[in-house]
């Protein structure tokens, strides 16, 4: 039975990881976004909802994410706040991509990616 267990996993729930997402919901989230980048590192992640590699590279990135890392999370969902996704483009001077990252510190993108490169971008050099 333990190689069937190994197979096919265990039928215990895993435990899920929630992250400490703040949700960016209206335009003026970005002016307090830059201010506070002066200070931490502010990060955003787009994601669309209705795309499956979108929710993939989600998943990724949750579960590759340090909790112990000091960065401020957002999180926008394009479909629902695409006026603020356009913003973000504007604002921080990167091309909508989605999913997409962007990294923020002092005031301007240090680093962005998007899709599968997302999760190769290690955080914690820009802590």
């Amino acid at each position: 039975m333990g190689f069937l267990k190994n197979i096919f996993g265990s039928s215990e729930p895993k435990e899920e990881k929630v992250l400490p997402w703040q949700a960016l919901t209206d335009v003026s989230q970005l002016r307090e976004i830059e201010e506070r980048s002066k200070t931490k590192t502010q990060i955003i992640f787009k994601h669309s909802t209705r795309c499956g590699i979108s929710s993939m590279v989600m998943n990724q990135f949750v579960s590759a994410y340090d909790l112990d890392a000091d960065l401020d999370l957002y999180y926008l969902d394009l479909l629902s706040y695409r006026d603020v996704s356009n913003e973000v483009g504007y604002k921080f001077q990167v091309i909508h991509q989605s999913p997409q990252l962007l990294i923020i510190k002092n005031g301007v993108t240090v680093a962005h990616a998007s899709h599968g490169a997302i999760n190769e971008i290690d955080l914690m050099t820009f802590v």
